[in-house]
């Protein structure tokens, strides 16, 4: 499990092929400011929020291998550049997001990012199976970061939600580097997931 709460961006250095072009992807990503002393090989990392086990690592990079499954369903872990990564939650720790799994339910796409007063407005567009986890003041991942649903507007082919980021959020993650047209990894809340699947049960 995972909090949401971004602890560096590294980036992702390599790639390289696991076999054909129907096989997944090696990745060396360098650590950025993530601390590595206390990861052992097969332990999580959250890379844009998809979570990764460890295969291979060194003090300052590690190496996940990534199916082609996941690279058919998430975004930026097919290219070099940088990536927010997070090691797995200790119980010992504080929640400072919301509980995460790791697991990308659906690709977004930013309808519009621009400032607004101090802070950053973030508009993406999320597939219609996803609308009903999505609600005003509910959580959402957003490559890896936790945050605050603000708005929620359904279209006839999507779902339009809105965050507000502030200038720190936006500062010490990839999200900076986002504009309209991009693709990013969104995971609902776990408890809605769970809300809805009773719901649909007891309907039956």
């Amino acid at each position: 499990m995972f909090t949401g709460i971004v602890a560096a961006v590294g980036k992702i250095t390599s790639i390289s092929p696991l076999g054909d072009q129907q096989a997944g992807h090696r990745l060396a990503i360098d650590a950025g400011g993530l601390p590595l002393a206390d990861v052992a090989l097969g332990d999580s990392i959250t890379v844009n929020g998809a979570c990764m086990t460890v295969i291979e690592k060194t003090d300052s990079s590690f190496k996940v291998d990534v199916s082609r499954e996941s690279l058919n369903c998430t975004a930026g872990l097919d290219q070099i550049g940088e990536v927010n990564l997070e090691k797995a939650v200790t119980l010992s720790e504080r929640l400072g997001g919301h509980l995460v799994s790791g697991h990308v339910d659906g690709l977004g796409e930013v309808v519009r990012f621009e400032p607004v007063g101090e802070s950053w407005l973030l508009t993406v567009a999320a597939p219609k199976d996803l609308a009903r986890y999505l609600a005003f003041k509910g959580s959402i991942v957003i490559n890896g970061v936790s945050l605050t649903v603000n708005a929620v507007v359904d279209t006839p082919t999507a779902c339009e939600f809105s965050v507000n980021l502030i200038p720190h959020t936006v500062q010490v993650t990839t999200l900076k580097h986002l504009k309209p047209g991009s693709k990013v990894n969104l995971e609902v809340d776990l408890i809605a997931r769970y809300c809805e699947r009773i719901l649909s049960l007891s309907q039956k």
